[in-house]
């Protein structure tokens, strides 16, 4: 739902307990619980936002294009991953035949579960109830996206591995692939390996 041109938004809701999400580019996300009185009375909720610190993902940029952005709005704030700062995260290697280059290839990466661990993914032992229902979707910086299953990517729940790389080979990812490139190893086809990956989103069943 959205505002209007003053910020208002009127509701017809029961007296009760809510969780309030709100959102807007440029501003820290604010989760706030109101309270629905019991009144014939129209009601004012007033929401104050702050803007978001410098470098916050929620003012992006160009200059961040060599960045991976991770969402599981509204539930958790966004996580924007320089590329110093995933590189220092815990890599796993993954050799795979690409059907389109006929060959074997070597990718270097971290596991997308540990990169959802950042955000708070409900994996693990959390992992049930609306987490079976949930996905995500991988968008590369060309508008390329590809959806996978919350499942897929859990490795307590499905084979294989799902892997942000940047490296194959040895080597860093060229500028047609990288800086990021998802690598899915159970498919069969490469359709899936989101190139110049430059955004994550877990998105959660209604």
């Amino acid at each position: 739902m959205e505002t209007n041109d003053r910020g208002e938004l009127t509701l017809n809701l029961k007296p009760g307990g809510y969780a309030l999400f709100v959102q807007m580019g440029g501003f820290t996300a604010l989760p706030s619980h109101i309270g629905v009185r019991t009144s014939q009375e129209p009601q004012a909720i007033p929401v104050v936002m702050q803007l978001a610190p410098a470098g916050s993902p929620t003012v992006y940029s160009a200059s961040d294009k060599d960045a991976l952005l991770l969402s599981a709005s509204p539930y958790h704030p966004d996580v924007l991953l320089k590329a110093a700062q995933f590189k220092t995260l815990p890599h796993t290697s993954v050799t795979v035949h690409n059907p389109h280059s006929d060959a074997q290839e070597t990718y270097s990466g971290v596991r997308v579960a540990d990169l959802l661990d950042l955000v708070g993914a409900p994996l693990g032992k959390e992992f049930r109830g609306v987490a079976l229902a949930s996905y995500l979707v991988f968008h590369g910086s060309d508008g390329y996206e590809a959806v996978l299953a919350l499942a897929e990517v859990n490795p307590d729940f499905h084979p294989g591995e799902t892997v942000v790389a940047d490296s194959m080979n040895g080597q860093p990812l060229d500028a047609k692939s990288g800086p990021f490139k998802l690598v899915v190893t159970e498919d069969k086809r490469p359709a899936r390996w989101v190139r110049n990956l430059d955004a994550i989103a877990l998105k959660f069943a209604n």
